[in-house]
């Protein structure tokens, strides 16, 4: 943290996960959704306009789609240099080009563009780089996509650009160690905050990947890097303020720079794969290299019959974890301190030896897209939109309003566009009323906050009784289909305040119907934060939650749902009194049913070590027939949690109910022992995401 302290005076960075509902807010802009508009001149300008008249040959612009609103993980989640994150060109239009000069024009626009590009485009001359301005996404439709003969440019101030499951390939020219073509697949000088994700790059005749003179806030992911000499190098700067991440990248029959890292300040590879196949006319020289005074941390990688896998200069750090090294030779360094990861953004990575198969089967361009796998590049049909915003400049200024005016037995998506604000109200999404969307317009999740403080022991107003648990939530959500991004829903019952209240209850968001997706959204509250329910006990509900934080302290992810947790953050927090003690889960499973699925997530918190339990077993209603199950894998666990983490509840055991943990890291993890089960791997084999929800797979709309 000293560290991050000390380059925070020249540039504003990520922080470290804290505590409390206001710094949490403030916190989760790690991942938060952002807008920001590059300035490139009238000419772009009317150039990006005579085409949309029908002057040009692109297809006509319309809302961006639903996998359009990916935003990237790694430094290029980070706030700073005045950018929130990473997030492209998804407040613009989208558009589709099928020619090399609709694609320039709309790449060199001011305004934020989602470019499809459907077909093959080829660039003439051969080797030019199509130059990029800020806020644009391009991304290629399904597989088709392909960049022929050059490649992109970015360059000084260039910031928020997505470059996503396109085949750059084949400016090669003959010549093998060229050193008269520059032609590269990406080339960045000084540019800033850039996802590269999902790619088939190959076969040029210079760089696959520069990142040049001091560009940073780098997220290189899921790429697929072949057949090619100098493949992916960083630097060509004497400064030290570069920062990058690249996890999941198959590099394949590639010579030199895998990458090449000079005087980064800090490089974060995880779960890539390295791979020389002999008797290929391809002999790696070198795989990843630390030069100058570059900081590395190189983690959970398999490296497969690389010459010198792993090489530093004598002025550089380089930290190894995890790493598997098969048929290799040569050179294999390391040393020095290098720097925290998680000080700038959470992770969780995948364990070592699923690496080969996940990025043989996952690396490089897909035919579907988006945060979830199945997602479809074709484009839906338009959504109906409804807008909220507290000083009317919406169609509504409450949430609930906007809620009220979806048809009953609505048959398709209606979303539901809330500007910043803080909205004070109890919203309920009515069970005949599905395939809603509530979505925060705001820079980050904490922008938009659906707020209220109602508690299970209130009386309420009407008189009528008090609010109970269910009835105490902020939002209720009781018909299919829902979908929540981009916001924030809490609960700030104070309990400090109210200690003679019988029954501390407040959730932030009650969900009781089936599939249910959360998306990049805060749940914050203090006891039963979290209720995933279903409309009956007899009933399924399904929800999927990814790229989120959830907040509490007691029971605070609770019910009979269902339930992923995915990649996701589980914040501990001190009770009223400011004890470390408390419990994430409480589930209350139906027997026969699948419950709580905690998976590639993270469970901390400014709390003291030893305080918390991973879940207890709630039978409801004293119902001996429930079959509560959570199971925790994958997962980073600090040391908050208990070396003993599940415990009884209501005189009902916790042994004699499903409570398992599997391949779990961090200072909270712990061995196997009769208080501490783990799942075999054939029964983690069963326990999954897919297993889980079944033959839903989430998608945003």
């Amino acid at each position: 943290m000293t560290e991050a302290r000390g380059r925070a005076r020249h540039r504003r960075r990520g922080k470290a996960l804290v505590i409390g509902v206001p710094a949490v807010l403030t916190a989760a802009g790690v991942l938060a959704y952002g807008t920001a508009f590059g300035v490139f001149g009238a000419d772009a300008r009317a150039g990006a306009a005579a085409v949309e008249a029908g002057s040009g040959t692109a297809a006509p612009v319309r809302e961006a789609p639903a996998w359009a609103r990916a935003v990237a993980d790694g430094f290029a989640s980070v706030d700073a240099l005045g950018q929130n994150g990473t997030y492209g060109g998804r407040d613009g239009r989208t558009v589709t080009v099928r020619t090399l000069a609709d694609l320039e024009t709309y790449a060199t626009a001011p305004e934020p563009y989602v470019i499809v590009v459907a077909g093959t485009i080829t660039v003439n001359p051969t080797g030019k780089e199509i130059k990029v301005a800020s806020d644009k996404t391009i991304v290629g439709s399904g597989t088709s996509g392909h960049i022929v003969g050059g490649g992109f440019f970015l360059g000084q101030g260039v910031h928020n650009v997505i470059i996503r499951n396109l085949t750059i390939r084949d400016a090669y020219q003959g010549i093998w160690n060229d050193k008269e073509h520059d032609f590269d697949a990406v080339q960045m000088d000084g540019a800033h905050h850039v996802w590269i994700d999902h790619n088939d790059l190959r076969h040029m005749a210079d760089g696959l990947i520069d990142s040049r003179k001091d560009t940073t806030y780098v997220t290189v992911s899921w790429n697929r890097l072949g057949a090619n000499n100098k493949t992916f190098g960083i630097g060509w700067t004497e400064n030290v303020t570069a920062d990058l991440t690249i996890h999941h990248n198959w590099f394949h029959e590639t010579e030199q720079r895998n990458p090449s890292t000079d005087n980064v300040a800090h490089a974060h590879l995880y779960n890539n794969l390295l791979q020389d196949d002999p008797g290929t006319s391809i002999t790696s020289s070198y795989g990843n290299y630390a030069r100058g005074r570059t900081r590395m941390v190189l983690e959970n990688s398999v490296f497969q019959g690389v010459n010198n896998p792993v090489v530093k200069d004598g002025t550089a750090a380089l930290v190894q974890r995890g790493n598997v090294f098969s048929g290799t030779t040569g050179r294999n360094e390391s040393g020095g301190t290098a720097f925290d990861p998680r000080a700038f953004y959470p992770y969780t990575p995948d364990p070592t030896a699923a690496v080969p198969a996940l990025l043989r089967s996952g690396a490089g361009p897909r035919k579907t897209i988006g945060t979830a796998s199945t997602e479809s590049t074709t484009p839906a049909a338009a959504p109906t939109v409804l807008t909220v915003a507290k000083d009317g400049s919406g169609r509504f200024t409450s949430v609930q309003q906007a809620v009220d005016a979806v048809p009953a037995g609505n048959s398709s998506r209606v979303v539901i566009r809330v500007a910043p604000g803080v909205y004070r109200e109890t919203v309920r999404i009515p069970s005949n009323r599905p395939h809603v969307t509530i979505e925060g317009t705001g820079r980050s999740r904490k922008d938009t906050v659906l707020v209220e403080g109602h508690a299970s022991g209130m009386t309420r107003p009407d008189g009528s009784g008090t609010y109970g648990t269910s009835g105490s939530a902020t939002v209720a959500v009781e018909a299919d289909d829902f979908q929540a991004r981009n916001l924030t829903f809490s609960n700030d019952f104070d309990e400090a305040a109210h200690r003679d209240l019988n029954g501390h209850q407040a959730v932030a968001l009650r969900t009781a119907a089936d599939r249910i997706l959360l998306d990049g959204v805060i749940v914050s509250g203090d006891q039963d934060t979290l209720l995933l329910d279903t409309a009956a006990k007899d009933r399924l509900g399904r929800v999927y939650v990814t790229r989120s934080y959830v907040i509490g302290n007691v029971d605070f992810v609770f019910g009979r749902a269902t339930a992923v947790i995915d990649r996701s953050v589980l914040t501990l927090k001190k009770r009223w009194d400011g004890t470390s003690t408390g419990y994430v889960t409480a589930p209350s499973t139906p027997a026969g049913r699948k419950g709580f699925l905690i998976t590639r997530s993270t469970v901390n918190g400014d709390v003291a070590a030893g305080g918390f339990f991973l879940g207890r077993p709630w039978h409801a209603g004293g119902d001996a027939t429930l079959s509560p199950q959570a199971t925790v894998r994958d997962s980073v666990l600090s040391a908050a949690v208990k070396p003993t983490p599940w415990t009884d509840m209501s005189g009902f055991s916790w042994k004699a109910d499903r409570f398992a943990e599997y391949r779990n890291t961090g200072p909270g993890a712990g061995p196997a022992h009769p208080d501490r089960p783990h799942l075999t791997s054939t029964e983690a084999a069963t326990q999954d995401t897919q297993h889980w929800l079944g033959d839903w797979s989430p998608q945003t709309s």
